[in-house]
């Protein structure tokens, strides 16, 4: 096993990644406060995982909140089947909660934590490669409305997260690759290296190499731990950890959750970023090419969807978290491996980058 730290003070919290660590029944123990534990999960996880984990937990009483699963679900209904378990079974404020599963039910169970009886303790066990290596750490919780993505939520961080390595091998592969998305985002932030590692390894990790698979998780949690522990709340350099995001989520809320999972908008949205660093002369054509070529590797898709027009861009990317005093902020990229947050762009670069035939660069590069 091997343990991070994401340093934040008294609020400080390991991150322990390794093999088989669901039976790990003390480990869970030295982050439990209390008696009492809820177990958040959904329906396609609880029949891998909620038995084992139920398990290895002893000296507490254990209470299963089994939610339906996809990103359609991450709304204020199925939050108030949280509490509605949790004041059903009268557990207390001591009680833990327990996040196991992918992004949706991390982020779920962490809002329903920031929330119950004013904040409760919570565990992430992340089950997929997205959420091990991006939305299980940082403390960002909360559910989707209609109109924007992940717009209702709060900073709660956790205990600890345990990542157990095991849980990638019943994931689909069309899941691994969406996880591989926000894999290579670290590379193309803040560590350029890890790009030329990833270019080398990412047959390896879509066959579910365990060493490849390992390090890969580590680098990237180590990258968010070294950004959150910088910038807590999202005030300024953590923005970067969102290169693709603004056009992701606009893919997803036009889309409708679920349509696209979210590594996928990810993955066309970092595209699009690429591009239209590429276009204010910041990115080479060359870097950006290569960057296309590994998510394209990774199994991801590169081009926006065919049916969403600059308009319909437009109108969902307004409502976004990083839009400030009226002015959208983009995350976009001065090189490989340095990020920068801003909103000093022309507006016709923007509107030619969601006009680019992303299909033509495609064919050019042979992908």
């Amino acid at each position: 096993m091997q343990t991070l730290e994401v340093d934040l003070g008294e609020r400080s919290y390991p991150i322990h990644i390794g093999d088989q660590l669901l039976g790990r029944g003390e480990l869970f123990g030295e982050h439990i406060g209390g008696k009492q534990v809820a177990i958040v999960t959904n329906e396609t996880v609880a029949p891998l995982y909620l038995d084992r984990l139920i398990d290895s937990l002893s000296g507490v009483t254990v209470t299963p909140v089994v939610l339906p699963d996809g990103e359609a679900y991450k709304n204020w209904q199925t939050l108030n089947l949280i509490f509605d378990a949790l004041l059903t079974a009268r557990l207390d404020r001591k009680v833990t909660l327990i996040a196991l599963g992918g992004g949706v039910v991390g982020d779920m169970a962490g809002f329903a934590a920031a929330c119950y009886q004013r904040g409760v303790d919570f565990i992430q066990v992340p089950t997929t490669l997205l959420s091990q290596v991006d939305s299980s750490v940082g403390g960002k919780t909360g559910i989707n409305h209609p109109l924007g993505k992940n717009m209702i939520g709060a900073f709660y961080q956790p205990q600890a997260v345990i990542i157990d390595t095991s849980t990638l091998s019943t994931l689909p592969p069309r899941e691994l690759s969406a996880g591989l998305a926000e894999v290579i985002k670290y590379g193309l932030i803040c560590d350029e290296p890890f790009l030329g590692w990833l270019e080398e390894h990412v047959q390896a990790l879509r066959s579910l190499d365990a060493a490849a698979l390992t390090e890969a998780i580590r680098r990237s949690c180590a990258a968010k731990a070294r950004v959150v522990g910088a910038d807590e709340r999202e005030s300024g350099i953590r923005a970067i950890l969102n290169l693709g995001h603004t056009f992701g989520h606009a893919i997803e809320t036009h889309q409708g959750y679920g349509v696209w999972l979210h590594g996928e908008a990810v993955s066309a949205g970092t595209v699009m970023a690429l591009e239209m660093s590429c276009r204010l002369g910041w990115l080479s054509a060359a870097d950006r090419d290569r960057a296309v070529r590994l998510l394209a590797r990774a199994g991801l898709p590169v081009t926006p969807p065919a049916d969403m027009t600059p308009e319909d861009f437009l109108r969902h990317m307004a409502v976004d978290k990083k839009v400030i005093d009226g002015q959208l902020r983009l995350v976009l990229l001065k090189r490989l491996g340095e990020a920068v947050v801003t909103a000093d762009f022309p507006r016709e670069v923007l509107e030619a980058t969601l006009r680019a035939d992303y299909d033509a660069l495609l064919a050019q590069l042979g992908v």
